[in-house]
């Protein structure tokens, strides 16, 4: 995903980070400067529903402003799971988990 915050509140006027913080004030939002600047100039690491409700409600945009997909960066890990899951469902042979240290199984 990408943060498109900064883009969304410039497309409303708001230019500067002490703006928005304000206003998100004036809503109930108090953010602290250091959350402020990573929200404004960066990716954040994390950003809670409420808040995101919140930045909504004040720049009168939706969720999908402000966060833009990137399926292209997204890599799968194939680690055998999904075959184990496939065959499990379509009613194939039973899967047999093994362990990764090659020990053997207790009895069932």
């Amino acid at each position: 995903m990408r943060w498109n915050l900064r883009l969304a509140a410039a497309n409303r006027g708001i230019w500067k980070a002490s703006e928005l913080q304000r206003m998100l004030a004036e809503h109930g939002l108090k953010i602290s400067a250091g959350k402020m600047s990573g929200l404004w100039s960066g990716e954040p690491a994390s950003i809670k529903l409420d808040d995101l409700n919140v930045i909504c409600a004040v720049l009168g945009c939706g969720v999908e402003e402000l966060l833009i997909p990137e399926p292209g960066k997204v890599r799968r890990v194939d680690d055998g799971q999904d075959k184990q899951v496939t065959a499990a469902v379509s009613g194939g042979p039973p899967v047999v988990p093994k362990r990764k240290d090659s020990r053997s199984l207790p009895p069932a």
